[in-house]
C-alpha cells in the first residue's frame, strides 16, 4: 500500500501530540533518507526526540530544519528551548548550534557599528562654474583621442582642437587614415 506523505506525516503528528513519541520516531525513522531535506520530517523527528529526551540528536534535527528554513522560528525557538545536555550539564543553545561564518558575520556587524569614516576637509574653494565653462587651451594635450571627443569638438566649433584629435588618430589607427584625413581636410576649409 503507497503511503501519501501528507498524511503519513499527519499520522506521526497525532502520535506525537498523543505523547506516543517513540511510536511517532519509529515512524520516521526508514524514511531518513527520502525526506532527509523535508523541514516537516525533520521537525517531527525533533519533537518525537525532545519527548523522548534525547537532546542531542533532537538539536541536530532542529539545526537541519534551521538550515531548510532560517525564516521560520519554530526549529529556532525548540532549538533555543534545549538547556542541558543528557549528561545533566548545562549547555548553551550557541554551543548546540554554533556556526563559525555565522559567528563571523557577528562579529564584522559589530564592528561596522562602530565604524565612522574619515572626514575631509576641503583646503580650497571648488572651482567656480565660471572656470569650469572656460575652454582648454587648443595646445593642451590631449590624453585619451577618440573619434567621438572630435565629433564632439566638431560640433562645439573648436576645429583646432578636432584637427588636433584627428591627427593623433592618425597615428593610432593607420587603417582608417583616409577618413581622418578628409576630416582635417574639411575642417580646414571651416577655419
Amino acid at each position: 500500500m503507497k503511503r501519501v506523505p501528507y498524511l503519513f506525516f499527519a499520522e506521526v503528528s497525532l502520535d506525537i501530540s498523543r505523547r506516543e513519541f517513540q511510536s511517532g520516531f519509529e515512524k520516521l525513522e526508514p524514511f531518513s533518507d527520502l525526506f532527509s531535506e523535508s523541514y516537516l520530517f525533520n521537525l517531527l523527528s525533533a519533537k518525537a526526540l525532545l519527548g523522548l529526551k534525547r537532546e542531542t540528536l533532537a538539536a541536530t534535527y532542529l539545526k537541519k530544519c534551521c538550515a531548510i528554513a532560517p525564516a521560520n522560528q519554530v526549529a529556532w525557538d525548540d532549538l533555543a528551548g534545549i538547556q542541558a545536555s543528557p549528561q545533566g550539564e548545562e549547555k548553551s543553545v550557541a554551543s548546540l548550534y554554533y556556526d563559525p561564518v555565522m559567528d563571523e558575520l557577528e562579529q564584522l556587524s559589530a564592528a561596522l557599528m562602530n565604524f565612522e569614516p574619515m572626514k575631509t576637509l576641503e583646503t580650497a574653494d571648488p572651482t567656480s562654474i565660471v572656470e569650469q565653462k572656460k575652454p582648454f587651451s587648443d595646445d593642451t594635450a590631449i590624453a585619451v583621442p577618440t573619434e567621438t571627443l572630435a565629433n564632439l569638438f566638431t560640433a562645439q566649433g573648436a576645429f583646432k582642437k578636432a584637427i588636433k584629435i584627428y591627427t593623433h588618430l592618425i597615428q593610432l589607427k593607420p587603417q582608417n587614415a583616409a577618413a581622418y584625413q578628409e576630416e582635417i581636410d574639411s575642417l580646414l576649409d571651416r577655419l
